[in-house]
């Protein structure tokens, strides 16, 4: 499913026009983005987490070169599904 798709599913199952369901899609990203942004996780009680994780810096072989390299430390968001997802995409 791509964000058209739910938009559509959206619109679908709310009521809403399709622009209207949009601007609801939009908005659910931007404030999970927003918080994570600011390292806050998001619990969203029966489908999942998401949070920041934090990558140190490591040293990696360069497969091109033969060297190796650092890759300076950086942040990447992850989700964790909730009990009640994975229990419904297990039945």
């Amino acid at each position: 499913m791509n964000k058209t798709q739910l938009v559509s599913a959206v619109a679908l199952k709310t009521g809403l026009k399709k622009p209207e369901a949009a601007k609801a899609v939009d908005a659910v990203f931007e404030a999970i983005t927003e918080s994570l942004t600011e390292s806050e996780k998001v619990q969203i009680l029966g489908f999942g987490t998401f949070k920041v994780k934090d990558k140190p810096e490591r040293t990696v072989r360069n497969p091109r070169m033969g060297g190796e390299i650092s890759v300076p430390a950086s942040k990447s968001p992850s989700f964790s599904a909730g009990k009640a997802l994975k229990e419904t995409i297990n039945k």
